[in-house]
């Protein structure tokens, strides 16, 4: 599917589709998503869900489906404005939803509506990526 057939909400920058490819250096994903290299490797120290495979000389190789996870992170912070806590605890409720686990405490009706909103906030990041 083609970038031009979802154009990206006012205000959000235009990222380049993702390759076919298996293995991404650490400065591929920095132009793919649009961020420095120092920010990527900070942010592999913020979110557990980022740990792209090291090789020789320590070198980064990140998956296409790191790739998306940073681009969720940049969204999170750049566009919605979440702190790193903010965005760190967003993306652990998406993988707890994933996985069909709880992610909210108190009465029943208060766990619906934060899934409700979860689940909305979702679905707008899952139409994000399916431009990609």
């Amino acid at each position: 599917m083609s970038q031009s057939a979802h154009p990206l909400p006012e205000g959000e920058p235009q990222l380049p589709p993702v390759p076919e490819k298996r293995y991404f250096a650490i400065g591929e994903v920095a132009q793919l998503c649009a961020v420095k290299p120092h920010v990527l490797r900070y942010w592999e120290q913020e979110f557990p869900q980022l740990k792209p495979s090291k090789r020789r000389g320590n070198r980064r190789y990140y998956q296409r489906e790191d790739v998306y996870t940073v681009r969720n992170i940049r969204h999170l912070l750049y566009e919605e404005g979440f702190t790193i806590s903010g965005a760190r605890q967003r993306l652990q409720e998406f993988a707890a939803l994933k996985q069909g686990k709880a992610v909210t405490s108190g009465s029943g009706s208060d766990q619906q509506d934060a899934l409700r909103e979860i689940r909305k906030e979702l679905e707008a990041m899952l139409r994000l990526i399916e431009r990609f």
